[in-house]
């Protein structure tokens, strides 16, 4: 993918999407490839970090809600491809919004994305016996945050034209729809089959993203509307003075 529209100088690399990427790049070389790999010889990190819905669900393990997303497998394409997503979409969300909310929005992506799926699929596997196994396997990866900065984009910059696949231009709000589409058609073919992507995760980014992004709109809509109509009532604040009384010459009788 890339725009047609440039940054003037470059692709920006700003901090929190720069810390990301280097956090995301060190705990996956050093921990998994260095550590796992050759020291330990064994998955003993990702089994604790990684979101394994069973064991958040019977064990309460609350923090891979968090941990997962800074853990990708072996292959370098995973990571590769999440990283690059994260500069893509994340740079210019950060210099539009600041560095907090660009933080907040992305950590809340994540655990959201993270939460519906671990909701997703313990729903199927109780209610419709779809998947069980689903419930011990590990999920690993940014994709879910990063589906959460793609909707942002879209919902943004849906003006913008991109080249899909670096071909087929088309305007951003288009692609996350497309996008979205086919995570939902994805899922669905693959809820009894089983897959190797986690396509629940990568819509429960989106639409935490969405519900996210919905409700600070409505919360900043409601404070402005409140300091409006503040601002309104001090406009109608008058100063009363009776002082038509000889017992009021004194100084004003009240104030309004």
């Amino acid at each position: 993918m890339s725009r047609t529209v440039g940054f003037g100088g470059g692709m920006p690399f700003p901090p929190v999407v720069k810390w990301l990427v280097i956090t995301n790049v060190a705990v996956w070389f050093i921990g998994q490839v260095v550590l796992e790999g050759f020291v330990l010889r064994s998955n003993l990190i990702s089994s604790y970090l990684s979101l394994v819905p069973l064991q958040v669900l019977e064990q309460g393990y609350l923090w891979q809600l968090v941990t997962y997303m800074f853990l990708h497998t072996t292959q370098v394409t995973h990571i590769l491809f999440n990283m690059l997503m994260l500069w893509f979409f994340g740079a210019e969300l950060e210099q539009r919004w600041g560095r907090r909310f660009f933080a907040t929005y992305y950590f809340v992506t994540g655990v959201g994305a993270a939460i519906i799926y671990v909701a997703g699929t313990a729903l199927a596997a109780g209610l419709f016996n779809i998947g069980v196994f689903t419930l011990a396997i590990p999920v690993q990866g940014a994709s879910g945050a990063v589906f959460g900065l793609l909707l942002a984009y879209g919902m943004l910059f849906g003006e913008r034209v991109i080249h899909f696949m670096m071909i087929f231009p088309m305007k951003a709000k288009f692609f996350v729809l497309i996008m979205g589409f086919v995570e939902f058609a994805s899922l669905l073919s693959s809820r009894e089959r089983g897959s190797e992507v986690a396509y629940l995760a990568h819509l429960g980014g989106i639409i935490s993203g969405f519900l996210f992004l919905k409700g600070w709109g409505w919360w900043q809509r409601r404070q402005w509307n409140k300091k409006a109509a503040q601002k309104h009532r001090g406009r109608n604040l008058r100063l009363v003075v009776d002082n038509d009384k000889e017992e009021d010459k004194n100084g004003p009788r009240y104030w309004n």
